[in-house]
């Protein structure tokens, strides 16, 4: 009987939980690379505000969530260099697969509806590399 209880218990808390939430993170290491390299970038969220900045080559972590229920976060990255024609980039969040296949085959309802879109867990960024190849000014 006690390890029923055990078992129940713990099914009862594993249901209470997000697949993308278990395997995932709120947060993301994106890449960020030019050529030539030694550009500098700066990366401003959905609102305009700055983020990080910093000089190729080198990662980055960002939120993929604004901590809103079903925010995801998306940025804008530029890229500078003395010489070369400024370029701008998107980084985008899109829902992973763990949120939808995990959270289907585990019938987690409450991971589903709550727990991943509340914490960034369901969401990606992409490109995972941004790289930016600048122009020289002639």
């Amino acid at each position: 009987m006690r390890k029923l209880i055990v078992l129940c218990f713990f099914l009862g808390m594993f249901g209470l939980t997000g697949c993308a939430t278990i395997i995932g993170d709120n947060a993301q290491t994106v890449q960020v690379n030019s050529n030539p390299q030694g550009a500098k970038f700066e990366i401003k969220d959905e609102n305009g505000m700055l983020i990080t900045s910093g000089t190729t080559p080198q990662n980055v972590v960002l939120d993929k969530s604004d901590g809103s229920y079903f925010g995801g976060k998306d940025y804008q990255i530029t890229f500078t260099k003395e010489g070369y024609g400024s370029n701008t980039l998107p980084i985008t969040h899109s829902v992973n697969g763990w949120y939808i296949g995990g959270n289907i085959v585990f019938g987690s309802l409450i991971g589903w509806l709550l727990v991943d879109p509340l914490n960034g867990g369901m969401y990606s960024l992409k490109p995972k590399v941004a790289s930016s190849t600048l122009v020289a000014n002639h």
